[in-house]
C-alpha cells in the first residue's frame, strides 16, 4: 500500500472516471439504451419493427456479423447485447453509445445524448458527447497534477494546503449534491495558503504574498499575473465573481479546471521554493 493511500487521501485517479468505467455508471448507460431504444421497439419480431433497420445497420457495421445471424425473436436479440454490453471494456461501452445515436431510428438521439450526458456529469466520468462525439473533458496528465499536488503537501508545514485541495476533490466527488462553487473556492484557497506558507505571512492576500515572493524564488510573471487575477475571480464580490460563481453557473467542467490549475500551480511553487531552500525554513 502506498504512503498516500495509508494516510486516507482521497484521489482524484479513483473519483474521476477516465480509463474505466464502474458499475454504477454502466448501469446508468445500459439504462439509457434500453430506456431510449431497446423498450421501443414495437414488435416481438425484429423484421416486423420499425426498428428493423437500426439492427441490420448494428449488425452489419458495428457488430461486423452476418444478417443471418440476428436472432428474429426480439427478446432473444436484446439479451445477447445485453450479455454483450455488460462484458465490454469501458472504450467499448463508448463506442457503443455513441455508435447507435449516429443509425437513423424513431429515437430522437438528441434527448439520448442529453440524458447520457447528465449521467456522464453525474458519475464523474471523463468524457461527454461534444457535438455527437464522445471526447475526453479530462486526462491522465491532469489526474495525475492533482494526486501530485495533495502527495507533495503531506507535510505539516503545508498540511493547510493539502485540506483545501482534498476539499476541492471531495466537493467535486460528492455525487448526491456536488458543490461546484465551494470546490473551486477550496482550489484557489490552496494557492492562496501555500503562498502564505512560502512567504512567511500568515496575513498576506494572495497578490501580496506572490509579491513577497517574487525576491525569494524566481515565478513567471504570466503565471503571477495569471494567479491574481483568477483569485480576483473567485474573490470580488462585487465584480466579476458574482456573475460566474454563482452555483447554477458553475459547472463540473469549471471545478474541474480550477483544481487542476491550482494543483499545477501548488506543485510549481513547491518545485520552485525547494530549489531556493524555502521548503527547509
Amino acid at each position: 500500500m502506498k504512503f498516500s493511500e495509508r494516510i486516507g487521501i482521497i484521489k482524484a485517479k479513483d473519483t474521476i472516471q477516465v480509463d474505466y468505467i464502474d458499475d454504477d455508471l454502466k448501469n446508468g448507460l445500459w439504462n439509457a439504451v434500453q430506456v431510449f431504444y431497446l423498450d421501443q421497439v414495437d414488435s416481438k419480431y425484429i423484421d416486423q419493427s420499425s426498428y428493423r433497420d437500426f439492427f441490420y445497420v448494428l449488425w452489419h457495421n458495428f457488430f461486423k456479423l452476418p444478417l443471418d445471424e440476428i436472432d428474429n425473436w426480439y427478446g432473444t436479440t436484446r439479451l445477447q447485447i445485453r450479455e454483450w454490453f455488460f462484458r465490454w471494456e469501458w472504450y467499448e461501452v463508448y463506442d457503443f453509445i455513441e455508435y447507435i445515436t449516429k443509425i437513423e431510428s424513431n429515437t430522437s438521439a438528441e434527448k439520448f445524448i442529453i440524458f447520457c450526458n447528465e449521467l456522464l456529469e453525474q458519475e464523474l466520468s471523463g468524457y461527454r458527447f461534444i457535438n455527437g462525439i464522445i471526447a475526453p473533458i479530462t486526462s491522465e496528465s491532469e489526474i495525475q497534477e492533482i494526486d501530485e499536488a495533495i502527495t507533495n503537501t503531506t507535510n505539516d508545514k503545508l498540511i493547510g494546503v493539502k485540506t483545501h485541495l482534498e476539499n476541492a476533490l471531495k466537493l467535486i466527488a460528492n455525487r448526491d449534491s456536488p458543490d461546484y462553487r465551494n470546490s473551486i473556492k477550496e482550489s484557489i484557497s490552496a494557492v492562496e495558503s501555500i503562498s502564505k506558507v512560502l512567504s512567511s505571512g500568515s496575513k498576506n492576500s494572495l497578490g501580496s504574498a506572490l509579491d513577497k515572493l517574487k525576491g525569494k524564488i524566481e515565478i513567471h510573471p504570466a503565471l503571477e499575473r495569471g494567479f491574481k487575477q483568477i483569485y480576483g475571480y473567485t474573490s470580488d464580490s462585487d465584480g466579476i465573481r458574482h456573475a460566474l460563481m454563482e452555483e447554477s453557473k458553475s459547472d463540473f467542467e469549471d471545478a474541474k479546471y480550477m483544481l487542476v490549475a491550482c494543483s499545477a500551480f501548488v506543485n510549481y511553487l513547491i518545485v520552485k521554493a525547494d530549489k531556493s531552500g524555502l521548503m527547509n525554513k
